[in-house]
Parts: structure tokens; sequence; C-alpha cells
């Protein structure tokens, strides 16, 4: 899993990379990794303090048979305590400050709980 995630560090589809841009020293007060092997899967971004991952969900996530594969993956992730927060690739190209008010947000709720 470490290889595979590696690989996909690597590969950097745009999203992730604008995304990682924004996010990354710790700019929203707490550090994420890109491509982080979480039991038998790999998640996009994650807060390891506050358990928090950020998937960026692209055009291959656009038929159903993903969808209901993703599904069942952040189900099986959320039972280990993992809270999920998903953006459209479309959103993080052309919506940014709203993502990221809206990440803000988010990790400003989890930090008070």
């Amino acid at each position: 899993m470490k290889d595979l995630a590696k690989q996909l560090r690597q590969q950097g589809i745009l999203s992730e990379v604008l995304l990682w841009k924004k996010i990354k020293n710790k700019s929203l007060g707490v550090e994420f990794h890109r491509q982080v092997p979480i039991d038998n899967y790999i998640v996009d971004f994650y807060c390891h303090e506050l358990m928090l991952a950020i998937e960026v969900d692209g055009n291959s996530h656009m038929n159903s048979e993903t969808q209901i594969n993703d599904l069942i993956r952040q189900e099986i992730l959320e039972k280990l305590g993992v809270i999920f927060i998903r953006f459209s690739d479309l959103d993080i190209k052309k919506n940014m400050n709203d993502v990221i008010r809206c990440l803000q947000a988010k990790v400003e709720e989890l930090k008070e709980t």
C-alpha cells in the first residue's frame, strides 16, 4: 500500500495538486498528508489529528459502480473513526475559495469536539 500511495503522490492529478498547495504546511491549522494508506485503502488527503479524510472526486468517480465502491470504502473507514469530506474535481478547479472555506469550517468544528 505504501508503494501505491507513493506512486499516486507522484502522479498528481491537477485538482489534487491545486488543493494540496492550499492545505499543506498547516495552512488550516492542522497537518494534512497526501495519499495516505488506511486499512486496505488510500485516501487523497488525511489529517491524523482530526481523523479527517478529504476525497477529490474526478470524472472517474461519476459512474455508478465507482460511486458504490467509494461509498462502501467510506463506510468501512468511517467504522474506524475516519470522517470524510468530499469535493468534486470541478469545484476545486472553479471554486477553490469556497472549498477552502468549507474545509476551514470542518476543521474548526472537529477541533472543538
